[in-house]
């Protein structure tokens, strides 16, 4: 294995702990803590300028292992944490709002005391991310990238065309109800490409798996809920928007055009045969767009 591939794997196991920077005052601390109580897991790896990850639904901060790899190489402190009910953080009987789980992310930048930070967020990600910039302000906040928002209003409306009927999204919840592992492995493939390695997949499709069925239901419902546009209208930091033209998922069009489209002065930058999953199966022009613009 390579540098980086150790330090990926590493990331996909178990949490980093590490020495406090010459000079710092204190050791980093190992313990968020949500204003409900609920404790959120969080992986701390590097020096540098503080890089925030936000996951995409049912996922856990282990999906940003490669980003992470290689933006700790090139001098940045990465941050990613489980949101509540994923992972390692704590899965209360609460809290799976959007506004909570913006809150969820002003938790983890408050608790780790971080100023101008940058945001880089998958999927759902970047709902909430929208959401905490609308509820807290950007006064914290440096720059934002944004891997396949996935919003910023999903179901179709009088004023929103976009979005698809109601009854689509109470049917997957209904064939999740029924059988979540089958949902996941049919819905497998347009995830990834047919480049993607079989052992890949099934590590991402492990960590949605881990997500109780509950959780993954009124997030999903959190989302699909939301209408984030006017939260968009807020945003006054450089955001960079990357996606697929191939996401089934997050369809370009639909998603990422209207995040782009929604946010003053966003670059969208679309990746040729790009799906969802752009994270692994794209990932070095994912990483190498990520260090460029957050190295502004």
């Amino acid at each position: 294995m390579n540098r980086r591939q150790i330090l990926a794997s590493a990331l996909a196991g178990a949490a980093v702990t590490t020495a406090p920077r010459p000079g710092a005052a204190a050791v980093r601390p190992s313990a968020i803590r949500a204003k409900d109580g609920a404790a959120l897991f969080h992986r701390d790896w590097g020096e540098g300028r503080a890089v925030v990850f936000v996951a995409s639904w049912a996922l856990t901060s282990e999906m940003w292992a490669y980003q992470v790899a290689h933006l700790a190489d090139a001098g940045f402190r990465c941050i990613a944490f489980d949101r509540r009910g994923h992972g390692r953080s704590d899965v209360p009987a609460s809290g799976y709002d959007l506004d909570t789980l913006a809150d969820d992310i002003a938790a983890v930048i408050d608790g780790l005391g971080l100023r101008k930070v940058d945001l880089v967020t998958h999927s759902m990600g970047g709902a909430e991310a929208a959401r905490y910039l609308a509820r807290h302000g950007s006064d914290r906040i440096r720059r934002i990238a944004m891997l396949a928002p996935a919003g910023p209003c999903l179901i179709q409306r009088p004023d929103n065309p976009y979005g698809a009927p109601r009854a689509a999204f109470e049917s997957r919840i209904a064939d999740w109800r029924a059988d979540f592992p089958k949902w996941a492995r049919d819905n497998q493939p347009p995830f990834f490409t047919p480049q993607t390695s079989q052992a890949m997949q099934e590590w991402l499709v492990a960590q949605m798996l881990s997500t109780p069925l509950p959780v993954a239901i009124a997030t999903f419902r959190a989302l699909i809920e939301a209408d984030v546009r006017p939260d968009l209208s807020r945003i006054d930091r450089p955001t960079l928007i990357l996606h697929g033209d191939r996401d089934a998922s997050a369809p370009l069009e639909i998603t990422g055009r209207r995040f782009a489209a929604g946010i003053r002065g966003a670059q969208l930058k679309v990746l040729a045969g790009a799906p969802h999953g752009l994270f692994v199966t794209h990932m070095d022009q994912v990483n190498g767009a990520l260090e460029a613009f957050l190295r502004d």
